[in-house]
């Protein structure tokens, strides 16, 4: 009986120890798998959140890059209006001598050559209405339009305030971007581009860890422009992105649910850049974190709370890690590694919120860039650029100092004057850039000298905030391009009294 009550408590025993170590297995178990679908639900909202900011960013960026790649084509086709016979040739009206009509098509074309000659464009030239032309006109331009080419080409400006505008899918051919301008009644100016070529506007915007993200242009009526996905160009855009897109409005250019992440923005042209990316790709590292934490789980039902908290931190870290690199690429601007215009002009406002510290705002832009463009190529401009905000750098100490680069070739620095005098240190700092960019040197044989104009307001006796400051920076900036450039000026009232 003894022995057979030994082997009953014995029994007992394993039976109590059995129910403490599945209750405690079960309290450990409900424990974690608590914390971790609260710690992923919190990693999910957050890393959503973080994305879809710098998504929106993004896109702003892409859209500012389009606008200006598009604004420099425009600006190239108002230089064809700075020879007075570019615009006063009437090839319906010739006159009545052969050669003067010979020699002024002649010269026309030259003219148009030379403005285009370091430009990969398709076309470029002016179609009269009798359809007789001058300049470069493609063959596949000629042979799409046919006997109606200046009527086509006409109906296409549709921004009736300024006698221009853009198309594209005429035809439904989208393998070409035109932009027309009327130069008199009976001629336009033809522009034209290969669709392809808005790749380098937009491959370049792209950061890391956005690789696949799908960028479109299209049109009012949703057909795609451009896509960097191949063979989208000329569908209408998908079903399922479209009715996402007609979700946005003006206040909310950005959405994300359980399939897509979308960001949408105007372009100056009229048109939509969309960015879109499956929400799955953008979760892919959290869900590696959510299968490590279930594997873990599992190993943690032998080990203490604590190790069960500690361990749930330290899984933790990676996906922190992902929202700061996309936190900071979002604020920087790509080619100079300083903040971007949206995030510095947000930065500065902070700082100038409720700030008692003397400020001055510095801005600077680089005399003749298009020169350096023009001369050396867009490969060598971006590396001024880039030598720019080197020289920002060591310049200005980031402790006490934003950098920033608005856009283009304007650059611009918040300093912190502490307790010396506003004027005198803004001054030194001027002196400085000025004496940096002296030495600043490019080309193949280093013979292109870079200068910069520069112009400084003070925070808080110009302006309280930044739009007020950057008004009165930029009137000093103006008086610098005025005084002959490579120089700086400081502004004064008399520069508001003089106006």
């Amino acid at each position: 009986m003894k022995s057979t009550k030994d082997e009953s408590s014995a029994a007992k025993l394993n039976h109590y120890k059995s129910i403490i170590i599945l209750t405690y297995s079960l309290i450990i178990t409900l424990s974690i798998g608590a914390v971790s679908a609260m710690t992923l639900y919190r990693t999910d909202t957050i890393l959503k959140q973080k994305v879809l900011q710098m998504s929106a960013q993004l896109n702003m960026q892409m859209q500012i890059n389009l606008d200006s790649y598009l604004e420099r084509i425009e600006m190239l086709a108002t230089l064809a209006f700075s020879d007075e016979i570019n615009y006063e040739y009437d090839d319906t009206e010739k006159s009545s001598d052969e050669y003067e009509n010979i020699k002024a098509r002649e010269d026309i074309t030259e003219n148009l050559y030379n403005i285009c000659m370091m430009e990969n464009f398709v076309d470029f030239g002016i179609v009269y209405s009798n359809n007789s032309f001058v300049g470069k006109i493609s063959n596949g331009s000629l042979t799409m339009f046919g006997d109606d080419m200046y009527a086509d080409l006409k109906n296409m400006i549709t921004r009736k305030d300024y006698s221009d505008g853009w198309s594209a899918g005429f035809n439904g051919d989208y393998r070409r971007i035109y932009y027309i301008k009327a130069i008199h009644e009976n001629a336009v100016l033809v522009l034209s581009f290969y669709a392809s070529e808005l790749e380098q506007v937009f491959e370049h915007s792209k950061s890391n860890g956005m690789e696949s993200l799908s960028v479109k242009l299209i049109e009012n009526d949703n057909v795609i422009i451009y896509s960097n996905v191949n063979g989208e160009s000329g569908t209408v855009l998908d079903e399922e992105l479209l009715s996402r897109v007609n979700k946005l409005d003006s206040a909310d250019s950005s959405v994300i649910d359980n399939q897509y992440l979308i960001s949408v923005n105007q372009s100056d042209s009229g048109w939509y850049v969309i960015c879109s990316l499956p929400t799955e790709i953008i979760l892919r590292e959290k869900n590696e974190v959510q299968k490590s934490i279930t594997v873990i789980a599992i190993i943690l039902l032998l080990l203490t709370v604590l190790a069960t908290i500690y361990t749930l931190e330290k899984l933790m870290n990676p996906v922190n890690n992902i929202v700061s690199t996309l936190d900071d690429k979002a604020h920087k601007d790509l080619l100079t590694g300083i903040l971007n215009k949206r995030s510095f002009e947000t930065f500065t406002e902070n700082v100038l919120s409720g700030s008692k510290e003397k400020r001055s705002l510095i801005l600077l832009d680089i005399d003749n860039f298009k020169g350096v463009n023009d001369t050396l190529g867009h490969e060598y401009g971006d590396k001024v650029l880039a030598g720019v905000g080197e020289i920002l750098r060591k310049t200005f100490p980031e402790s006490d100092a934003l950098l920033g680069r608005l856009g283009g070739d304007e650059f611009c620095v918040l300093i912190n004057t502490g307790q010396n005098s506003s004027v005198s240190y803004t001054e030194i700092k001027c002196k400085e850039l000025c004496k940096a960019f002296a030495e600043n040197y490019t080309g193949d044989d280093n013979s292109y000298k870079i200068s910069a104009s520069i112009g400084a307001a003070f925070f808080p006796d110009n302006g309280t905030n930044f739009p007020e400051l950057y008004r009165r920076a930029d009137k000093a900036l103006y008086h610098s391009k005025h005084n002959g450039k490579d120089t700086y000026t400081l502004f004064s009232s008399d520069m508001e009294e003089s106006e």
